[in-house]
């Protein structure tokens, strides 16, 4: 590829087609941001209490079972899932079970994108039919009749969300040059979803019905964007001719003068190292590789939605709760570029990661829990969160660099699984979640130091060039 970039370098970096490319991208992950926690407000538990008849059970002398259901209090949520099919006491399981199984759509649209746009569709058809089909799953959920259909369309919803995710940031890589692309991986993807999470209990304030809610949350995806298809997805397909176009449509739209010949053949100069075709499970031979992408990212991924999946349970309004862990997320991204910039890799991430861990598990030794208290260790995730994406980009050689992320990304989603269970140990003590997540993550932390160093380094090309673990 490294000649289609040479290529192209006519474009220049930040003309009209750049920007317009890189807001309308931007844009796309709103939707994703105003959705991806949402089932913190659709699986509200609101205060409830027995209706009528009362059965004791005689050989658990503390539970008691609801003979004629449970009513609900509506001062907070006009109606939940939670709500609607009694999902509370021995029927609180199911729950965690709605998250969990929102997660396992992620993880399997995570495999299923990848393959349906790398080798079938391309990139733009992908994104657009999966932002159709999530449009088209809401409005049928918004009609179910009960939690198993329920659950069956929030499996279908993270795949397809996911997919959109995926395909809209690695259509951004590769349209955008290499210093906007290096601004929209990081900084421009974050934020942007970072302002759709801000949205979200702001839209669940005024909507308070989860069936209503859905239906905003579909109007949101309603999103209809003229983004042009990859021209490198292109060429690897050999259609050159299609690939042309794009790029003298760019050229015309920055006001630049296209070359007669854009793309010349490339010549066959053998299959070494570097134009070998690597795959997964090229990831999975290397020690140095397998610890980074199971232990690491799955930790954060635990780290991050254990405490954004925990805000309905805070003191304080539900509602404001969400808004502080959404818009705390800016600053975070914004110290994460920063940090990116100019200071050390592995000390940038050990110390977000470690100050996470210690806020988060400090909780407990505070009398009267605040969520202000909490948000720091949100903070401080939320920034390490942000730094392991572009930190992975650079430890991983350029023959698995697009294909190791990716990966990270998807192996990580195990961690976003197990995540609500995490913040159900509660039920059996308050200050559990906090110990065993801070505990966790300030481990984590601390294993962090043994990451190699990349900042100032020249990119891996090859597996063999790759830095070594040590320890």
């Amino acid at each position: 590829m490294a000649s289609s970039i040479a290529a192209t370098s006519f474009l220049g970096e930040w003309g009209p087609f750049q920007q317009r490319t890189f807001f309308l991208l931007c844009l796309s992950f709103i939707p994703n941001g105003l959705t991806a926690l949402s089932v913190v407000f659709l699986a509200g538990t609101p205060d409830h209490r027995c209706a009528y008849k009362v059965e004791y059970l005689l050989n658990y002398s503390e539970r008691e079972s609801c003979l004629d259901g449970w009513e609900f209090d509506h001062s907070v949520y006009t109606s939940t899932i939670v709500s609607e099919w009694n999902l509370v006491c021995d029927e609180s399981w199911k729950k965690p079970l709605t998250s969990s199984l929102f997660f396992g759509g992620i993880l399997a649209g995570s495999f299923v994108s990848g393959q349906l746009s790398d080798r079938l569709f391309g990139r733009k058809m992908v994104m657009f039919g999966t932002i159709g089909l999530q449009v088209v799953t809401t409005l049928i959920q918004v009609f179910s009749s009960s939690w198993i259909m329920f659950v069956v369309l929030y499996f279908l919803l993270g795949v397809e969300q996911i997919s959109n995710y995926l395909v809209a940031f690695v259509l951004g890589a590769e349209i955008l040059g290499p210093q906007v692309r290096t601004f929209f991986s990081t900084a421009g993807v974050c934020l942007f979803f970072a302002v759709g999470y801000t949205l979200l209990p702001l839209l669940a304030f005024f909507v308070r019905d989860w069936r209503m809610l859905q239906v905003g949350f579909m109007l949101a995806g309603c999103v209809c964007l003229f983004i042009p298809e990859s021209p490198r997805w292109l060429l690897s397909q050999g259609r050159v001719e299609e690939a042309e176009v794009i790029i003298r449509n760019a050229a015309k739209m920055n006001r630049i003068e296209s070359p007669p010949v854009i793309f010349r053949p490339l010549k066959n100069e053998g299959r070494t190292e570097e134009t070998r075709v690597h795959n997964i499970c090229d990831l999975l031979r290397s020690p140095n590789i397998r610890w980074l992408s199971v232990t690491l990212w799955n930790t954060l991924t635990i780290a991050y939605y254990a405490l954004s999946l925990n805000t309905a349970n805070l003191h304080g309004n539900p509602f404001i709760n969400c808004f502080l862990s959404a818009v705390i997320e800016i600053p975070a991204y914004a110290l994460s570029w920063v940090m990116f910039r100019w200071c050390s890799r592995r000390l940038s991430h050990f110390s977000a990661l470690f100050a996470g861990g210690f806020f988060i598990f400090i909780i407990q030794f505070i009398p009267r829990r605040t969520t202000s208290q909490l948000m720091l260790g949100k903070f401080a995730v939320s920034t390490a969160f942000a730094v392991v994406y572009a930190y992975t980009a650079e430890l991983y050689p350029t023959v698995l660099r697009n294909t190791a992320v990716g990966a990270c990304s998807t192996a990580s989603r195990i961690g976003s699984i197990v995540a609500p269970y995490f913040i159900y140990l509660r039920t059996y003590s308050v200050s559990l979640p906090y110990i065993v997540v801070g505990s966790l993550t300030a481990l984590t932390g601390l294993l962090s130091l043994l990451l190699p160093e990349s900042f100032g380094m020249p990119l891996p090309d090859t597996i063999s060039q790759m830095q070594s673990f040590p320890g």
